[in-house]
């Protein structure tokens, strides 16, 4: 369970990143519902101000041995060429890591994690503008400059700027369930799950004169359980079906189908976590229309099932018999 998070605010610390983690991880949102955590920033020498990428310095109080019982390190973007590391900060992620705890970068954070080694053999991810800097610098490492985040064994690696804010939410949801992210990123004003990846903002996707999608996206989030087909879709946008496929990926980031099955795993995570409707129920107001086209997805999103995902996420629940065979 994800209860205390320790943020690293290493020289040249850039100041969006930084408060990215703060406003996810450091506001306590118990009184609307939303969890709360033991949350401190650390530096490696204690009582010190640090300068940051904005030209203004903070002073961080805790050193690193405030990391030592932390669930969850995050390492925020600190410039780039990023500076080389002091061992005692590799060992904070390096123990870190070996104890089980969560390790979290955010864009050129991510080469910290590279130096400490904990990226050899493994995915990752960072600011598409610093991909192959990256890559070239950790040859062993797999990076992905589409995505706007990787997980891959309790390491999370974040892309660029806001993108921080989708891998923050995802560990949220990942240790704390559906409503839990919902509910800070209600507060945050943005939104709890983005799909798609970099691409789409390394060039401008549209034209200028191009109409949005947005209000479309909120109907069909308010009718996940009708047909969402890019037939019907094309013709309520007013487009022909190719036009608007090709307009709905360069907007989100992904195919009409990978969107709405996106958002309806989100939606049966929510009603699983908050009502007791039986599977079969999720899936029809979900608009998966079945247990078993449910928990194929469940399975292959999530890599678990509704009803463990039930139990996990839920804190009374009948523990009756359910019918997982297709899972």
């Amino acid at each position: 369970m994800l209860r205390s998070v320790a943020v690293l605010a290493l020289p040249n610390v850039a100041a969006f990143e930084l408060g990215t983690a703060c406003e996810v991880f450091g506001i306590d949102r118990s009184d609307t519902g939303g969890p709360s955590f033991d949350f401190r920033v650390c530096g490696p020498t204690p009582g010190a101000a640090v300068p940051t990428k904005s030209g203004f310095s903070i002073l961080v109080e805790h050193g690193l041995d405030a990391t030592r019982d932390a669930d969850l390190v995050v390492v925020p973007a600190y410039g780039m060429p990023p500076a080389p590391l002091g061992d005692e900060v590799l060992d904070v992620l390096r123990d870190a890591h070996a104890r089980g705890a969560w390790i979290l970068s955010i864009c050129s954070g991510a080469f910290a994690l590279g130096e400490a080694g904990l990226l050899d053999g493994r995915r990752c991810t960072t600011h598409w503008m610093h991909a192959a800097a990256l890559a070239a610098r950790f040859p062993t490492a797999t990076v992905d400059p589409d995505v706007l985040f990787v997980e891959d064994d309790r390491i999370i690696t974040g892309a660029g700027t806001a993108a921080g804010i989708d891998a923050c939410l995802h560990l949220v949801r990942r240790e704390l369930g559906a409503a839990a992210a919902a509910s800070v990123a209600r507060r945050m004003v943005v939104p709890p799950q983005r799909d798609g990846g970099q691409a789409q903002y390394v060039e401008t996707p549209l034209p200028p004169e191009a109409e949005t999608l947005s209000p479309l996206l909120a109907w069909m989030l308010e009718h996940l359980d009708g047909d969402l087909g890019i037939p019907e879709l094309a013709a309520r946008a007013l487009m022909s079906e190719r036009t608007f496929a090709r307009r709905f990926r360069a907007e989100t980031g992904a195919t009409p189908a990978a969107w709405v099955a996106r958002q309806r795993v989100a939606r049966a995570q929510e009603l699983l976590e908050r009502t007791d409707a039986p599977v079969d129920e999720v899936a029809r107001r979900c608009g998966f229309g079945s247990g078993a086209l449910l928990r194929h997805h469940f399975a292959r999103t999530l890599g678990t099932t509704p009803l463990a995902y039930r139990r996990r996420f839920t804190c009374t629940q009948d523990d009756q018999v359910e019918d997982e065979q297709a899972s």
